[in-house]
C-alpha cells in the first residue's frame, strides 16, 4: 500500500501456543481446594421430575449437598431415607473400608497380584445401590464394589475373586476385582475403559425396545469420560431417551492426571450433558443422603421414560489408583486429610449420632462386628486357596462356557493340552 500500512500478509505472526492445565499443587506443596465451590448444604433447588433439561442448567455447577456440618440433613434433597435405612448404609461402607483394608494387606503379602480400593468413595456407590431395583443392571467400573455390597453379595465370593481360587465365580479368567453377578445386577467388569458407558446405554435401549421396566446404571471415572466411548454413549442415550443414568465418579485424580485434563474447558463434568440436550446434575459425593436423593430422582426419570440424566458425584480417591500405584509421587501427601467434602463414613455416623440414632459405642462395636465378619470370609476364602497355593480353577476351564457345541479346533487344542 502507498501510505505503509503492512498487507495483511505482511503483518507480524505471533507463536502459537497450547495451554496445558496443571493441578493446583504438587508434592512438596501445600494442599489447595480453593477452585473447590462448595455451596452451602439445602441451597441446590430440587427441580421437577419432569422439568426440561434446559430449565435446570444451573444444576450441573452446583453440588447438591443435604448433609451439613453440624450433621443436620437440610434442604429439599432430604428426607429420602429413614434411620434404618441410614444405618445399614453406614454398615455397608465400613464394610467395603474394611474388606479394602484387608485386601490391600494380602496383596501386600503376595496372596493376589493386584487390589483396586475405594477409600474416600464409599458413598457414592453403596448409597446408589440402594435406589435401583431387582432386575436393573449395573455397568460399573472396578471402583464400584460398594455396589456388590450393598446388594447382598457374599464378601466370600467377592474374595475368591480376588484370590482367583477355586471358588471364584470367573473361573480365574478376569483380573481380581473385575467382579460379575447378574443376579445382583453387576455387569462383568472390562478393563477397557468406557466400554461400559455404551453397554449400559444399549442394554437401557434394549429394555425399552422390549417394553421392559427395567432401567441401567452406567459408570465412569473423571479421566476415562476423555474416551470416545463416552460421547458416542450420549449421544445414542440423548438420541433415543434411553432409560439409563449417566454417572461420572469426579474423584479428582485419573492415576497420575488431574481431573482438569479431562474436564477440558466444560468448567464440570456435569455440563458435558447440556451438549446432547440432557438434564445434569452434581452431587457430593461423600454425602450419603445427597447420593441416594439425586440417585431416586434420577432413576425416576428414566422409570418415567423421561429419558437419561447425567450425575456427577464430586469425591475424592483417597488412596492410590490401584496396588501399582504411588499417588505421593503426583500430589501432595497431605491432600487426602484436607479434602472439604470429608469422610463418607464420619459424616454418615456424625448424622445418625446427631439425631439420636446411632453413638461412639454403637460405632465401636459395628466396627468390631464388621472386622470379625471380613476376617471370617477371608479365612473361608484363603482355605480354598490364594496365589500362591491352594485350589485353583484348572486350565480345561478356558476352553467352556464360548461355544454352545465346542468346535473341532479346540476340542483338538484341548486334547493336546492335556485337558
Amino acid at each position: 500500500m502507498t501510505d505503509g500500512t503492512p498487507t495483511s500478509g505482511a503483518r507480524e505472526r505471533r507463536a502459537l501456543s497450547l495451554t496445558i492445565p496443571e493441578p493446583d499443587a504438587r508434592p512438596g506443596g501445600p494442599p489447595d481446594f480453593s477452585h473447590v465451590a462448595i455451596p452451602r448444604a439445602g441451597a441446590i433447588r430440587r427441580p421437577g421430575i419432569d422439568e426440561e433439561p434446559e430449565a435446570m442448567r444451573d444444576l450441573a455447577f452446583g453440588i447438591i449437598r443435604v448433609l451439613d456440618r453440624h450433621g443436620a440433613a437440610v434442604g429439599p434433597w432430604a428426607g429420602s431415607l429413614t434411620p434404618d435405612e441410614l444405618r445399614e448404609g453406614l454398615r455397608h461402607m465400613m464394610t467395603l473400608r474394611a474388606y479394602d483394608a484387608r485386601m490391600i494387606l494380602a496383596q501386600r503379602q503376595g496372596k493376589t497380584s493386584f487390589y483396586v480400593q475405594n477409600l474416600g468413595e464409599e458413598a457414592v456407590s453403596c448409597a446408589f445401590q440402594r435406589v435401583l431395583a431387582p432386575g436393573d443392571m449395573n455397568f460399573p467400573t472396578y471402583r464400584q464394589a460398594g455396589l456388590l455390597i450393598a446388594a447382598g453379595y457374599p464378601l466370600l465370593k467377592m474374595m475368591c475373586q480376588v484370590y482367583s481360587n477355586d471358588g471364584d465365580a470367573a473361573r480365574g479368567r478376569q483380573l481380581p476385582v473385575f467382579y460379575s453377578s447378574k443376579a445382583h445386577g453387576f455387569f462383568s467388569i472390562s478393563g477397557n475403559l468406557a466400554t461400559q458407558y455404551v453397554q449400559a446405554v444399549g442394554w437401557a435401549m434394549a429394555s425399552a425396545i422390549m417394553r421392559d421396566t427395567r432401567i441401567a446404571a452406567a459408570w465412569i471415572g473423571d479421566g476415562a469420560t476423555a474416551e470416545s466411548d463416552f460421547h458416542a454413549a450420549l449421544v445414542f442415550a440423548s438420541t433415543y431417551k434411553a432409560p439409563v443414568v449417566l454417572n461420572i465418579v469426579n474423584n479428582q485424580w485419573a492415576i497420575s492426571t488431574f481431573q482438569g485434563i479431562a474436564r477440558g474447558g466444560a468448567g464440570t463434568f456435569a455440563a458435558r450433558g447440556h451438549g446432547f440436550g440432557i438434564p445434569a446434575l452434581r452431587v457430593d459425593g461423600n454425602d450419603y443422603l445427597a447420593v441416594h436423593a439425586a440417585g431416586c430422582w434420577a432413576a425416576e426419570r428414566a422409570r418415567r421414560n423421561l429419558g437419561p440424566t447425567l450425575v456427577e458425584y464430586v469425591t475424592y480417591r483417597a488412596g492410590g489408583h490401584s496396588t501399582s500405584d504411588d499417588p505421593s509421587g503426583y500430589r501432595p501427601k497431605q491432600e487426602s486429610e484436607n479434602w472439604p467434602l470429608g469422610d463418607p463414613i464420619l459424616r454418615l455416623k456424625g448424622h445418625l449420632t446427631a439425631i439420636g440414632e446411632w453413638s461412639d459405642e454403637r460405632h465401636v462395636q459395628a466396627e468390631a462386628e464388621i472386622a470379625q465378619a471380613v476376617g471370617e470370609a477371608q479365612k473361608a476364602a484363603e482355605a480354598i486357596g490364594t496365589l500362591q497355593n491352594g485350589r485353583h480353577p484348572s486350565p480345561r476351564e478356558m476352553f467352556e462356557d464360548v461355544y454352545a457345541e465346542m468346535p473341532p479346533h479346540l476340542i483338538e487344542q484341548r486334547q493336546q493340552a492335556g485337558y
